[in-house]
């Protein structure tokens, strides 16, 4: 997979995709990231990419023809075709369903905004998608491309060491995931592992672990639920979550 990233800050692009899972996938060839600089396609002695807003007030608005250029660059610097996805807080909230359809397909372009945002006529043209990683505003459009960098790249066949490990991910079967612990059995401050995980018995770890994914998101993320139809085991074994949580909320 290629994933290109125009963006007037390319340095930080590089530096976040050349770390952790992402960067072992770039040096594995599975995964490739570029960082485009609109500055580069301007036609002006100060390099500028930005105009005051027609009809007044405050801020500065990213101007079409550099950007325009510079994904025509973008497009044509390897033969496979791009998806151009827009970072911006009103764009469709990106969910893990949504990473696992991007993740198949060979080629994304990231469009990093600042300032007020870009020319509505170069989105209208030139955007085939709009992400918002939440609901709050950023300075620009870097941290989401690394949210989607990070979050597709981990899902490229062979990126992670143990190829089961992102299907027990959070929202992966619409769920949280379960609390999870390592070694020593009982930590400094005296806290133990619950005792079912230390029993070698997988049938009974692996009841808890859905137990413990549905009362988690019960509790966080009750939205979550609300979207799902239980089974009648999963149904039982939230109630029994449940009822431990409030015995202990009450004592």
């Amino acid at each position: 997979m290629r994933i290109d990233v125009l963006t007037l800050f390319p340095e930080f692009i590089h530096a976040a995709a050349a770390v952790g899972v992402v960067g072992r996938a770039q040096q594995r060839g599975l995964i490739e990231v570029a960082a485009w600089n609109p500055r580069d396609f301007t036609h002006d002695n100060y390099r500028r990419v930005d105009e005051r807003t027609f009809g007044g007030g405050p801020g500065m608005v990213m101007s079409t023809r550099p950007l325009t250029d510079c994904l025509a660059a973008i497009r044509t610097a390897v033969p496979e075709p791009a998806r151009v996805i827009y970072l911006t807080p009103q764009g469709a909230r990106l969910t893990q369903r949504r990473v696992r359809e991007l993740a198949l397909l060979p080629r994304l372009a990231l469009v990093c905004g600042r300032y007020e945002g870009i020319d509505e006529r170069l989105i209208a043209r030139e955007i085939d998608e709009e992400i918002s990683i939440g609901d709050y505003v950023l300075s620009g459009g870097e941290l989401g491309a690394a949210v989607i960098i990070d979050a597709v790249g981990r899902l490229q066949p062979g990126a992670l060491n143990d190829a089961d490990s992102a299907a027990h991910d959070s929202f992966e079967d619409g769920l949280l995931d379960c609390p999870h612990y390592t070694r020593p059995e009982v930590d400094a401050q005296g806290d133990a592992v619950p005792a079912v995980l230390l029993s070698g018995d997988h049938a009974a770890i692996a009841r808890w672990r859905r137990r413990e994914a549905l009362g988690r998101t019960w509790l966080r993320r009750p939205d979550l639920l609300a979207r799902m139809t239980l089974s009648r085991a999963d149904r039982a074994l939230l109630d029994d979550f449940r009822r431990t949580w409030l015995a202990r909320s009450d004592s």
